[in-house]
């Protein structure tokens, strides 16, 4: 009787209280404080198997309400076992989503405000906020003055780079059908290296874009997997002749698999003529462009269209903040812009203001601009460059590992804090080493210990090690290696 009793005490929870939402919110920072405390000693991917939760779980709602205690005893015992840690200082796999303390306060204050964003006068904050702190960034990014709200541009934070992507993609496709006509939406063609993300083809997908008029040019190792100018201008020329329409290019600062980098101010002198709108993913390498020395990476942005980095990858602002900055904000409003009379006021009428509801897919929209305030007054740009640099430096030691063990060979360059690399198999391999590399793959992440991730590249199997936890220290990299040497050792002697 007295457990039941415990577990009603929920029952007089308010919706919204201050003294409530002071204690309960105490004991809820406490449990996320001691889950960073220990987080080094669990799990890095999960080792639950599919629908293990379901057997934990009971088939329906609960009646009366509970204790947050008793909810958070079972986030403990049932939920954490399900979960891959990616802020664990022991996760190396696809790429960082940084969590930071200032993220988290903003993430905090934000849902505390919950207001929804959608037009200035929703809440004038949100907006100028926004508008305040992308061109900060730009202004530390050093992209040309186009990008800046004081221009034809300005920047904008989506949820994630896949609808950066999408809605620049819209753009883009309107803009070229307003002058070809509609009926021409089946000969428009969209470039991009074999190595870009997925999210293109969605965009694709999405935009009513011929799937087959989706051209992915190939990359080897000759370019390091870059996106070569020739092999753009003829496959442009080649279209071009068949009557088709090119229009949108997606060039790469640090693609997913091996951190290419495609040259951008080249690329330009193809898409300038052909008036093709040139957008530069760096989802996850343009944070390292706020420090001088990586700067480079982004020559030839100044020819961009649109531009487009994740603050959530490597940037310590929490997951979702993608920020897209672009040159002409018409273009992206005459894709997206509605304008129903319930939101219609002074403000907006009268062009004073911007309505981000207008650079975006949905109508709804967080006060994200808060954790990425939050993180840059908090940490100032020489924290977020220190932060950056030390993940370079761990993964440049790796590659070093690597390169002084013989049975590895490393695959590509090492041009941020991922490395690629590969065990090397017995001579007359029948295939290449591929399943010698899938097996390490799996018997170094079933470990616990550490967890990595892989990609192909001109058809091999190859590891990824990406650095850029927050809380990953050199000894995290050398205990990875040890694992990944002696999980080598046993593979090539069973052989």
């Amino acid at each position: 009787m007295e457990q039941q009793q415990q577990e009603r005490s929920g029952s007089n929870l308010k919706p919204m209280d201050a003294e409530q939402l002071r204690e309960q919110a105490h004991k809820m920072v406490d449990f996320i404080a001691d889950y960073y405390k220990t987080i080094e000693n669990l799990p890095v991917l999960s080792q639950v198997q599919p629908g293990y939760l379901g057997k934990l779980l009971p088939d329906s709602a609960p009646t009366c309400p509970e204790s947050l205690q008793h909810v958070l005893n079972d986030v403990q015992e049932k939920i954490l076992p399900g979960v891959t840690h990616w802020q664990s200082p022991n996760y190396f796999a696809y790429f960082p989503s940084n969590s930071s303390i200032a993220g988290f306060l903003g993430e905090m204050l934000s849902a505390g405000l919950n207001i929804v964003g959608f037009s200035w006068i929703s809440s004038p904050a949100a907006t100028e906020l926004e508008t305040i702190v992308l061109d900060w960034l730009a202004k530390a990014l050093l992209l040309p003055h186009d990008f800046f709200s004081s221009g034809q541009g300005g920047g904008v934070i989506q949820g994630t780079a896949s609808e950066a992507v999408l809605v620049v993609l819209l753009a883009a496709r309107d803009k070229i059908l307003r002058t070809v006509g509609r009926s021409a939406l089946p000969k428009l063609v969209t470039y991009a290296s074999d190595q870009t993300h997925s999210a293109l083809q969605k965009a694709c997908q999405i935009g009513g874009i011929d799937p087959e008029l989706c051209r992915l040019l190939k990359t080897d190792s000759s370019t390091n997997f870059a996106l070569s100018p020739d092999v753009l201008s003829e496959a442009i020329s080649n279209d071009i002749a068949s009557g088709l329409i090119p229009f949108f290019l997606c060039a790469n600062v640090g693609t997913t698999s091996s951190t290419a980098v495609d040259p951008l101010p080249a690329l330009a002198k193809v898409t300038r003529p052909n008036n093709i709108w040139f957008h530069v993913d760096a989802a996850y390498a343009g944070s390292a462009c706020i420090c001088p020395e990586y700067r480079h990476f982004i020559d030839g942005v100044e020819e961009a269209d649109s531009f487009n980095m994740n603050a959530h990858k490597w940037f310590l602002t929490n997951f979702d903040c993608s920020l897209l900055w672009v040159k002409e904000r018409s273009a992206l409003i005459q894709s997206l812009s509605t304008n129903p009379e319930f939101l219609k006021n002074k403000a907006s009428e009268g062009n004073m203001v911007i309505d981000y509801k207008d650079w975006q897919i949905p109508l709804g929209r967080r006060f994200r601009s808060l954790k990425l305030w939050m993180v840059l007054r908090l940490y100032g740009l020489e924290g977020l460059q220190t932060h950056i640099r030390s993940h370079i430096a761990m993964a440049a030691y790796f590659e070093e590992l690597v390169v002084q063990d013989s049975r590895f060979k490393v695959v590509a360059p090492r041009t941020f804090s991922l490395v690629c690399f590969r065990l090397l198999p017995p001579p007359n391999s029948e295939d290449n080493g591929n399943k010698l590399n899938h097996d390490l793959l799996d018997l170094v992440n079933s470990t616990g210990s550490v967890f990595i991730t892989h990609t192909a590249l001109s058809g091999e199997y190859v590891l990824r090690f990406a650095v850029g936890a927050p809380l990953t220290e050199m000894r995290h990299v050398k205990a990875a290696w040890q694992i990944l040497q002696e999980k080598a050792t046993a593979l090539l002697e069973s052989l």
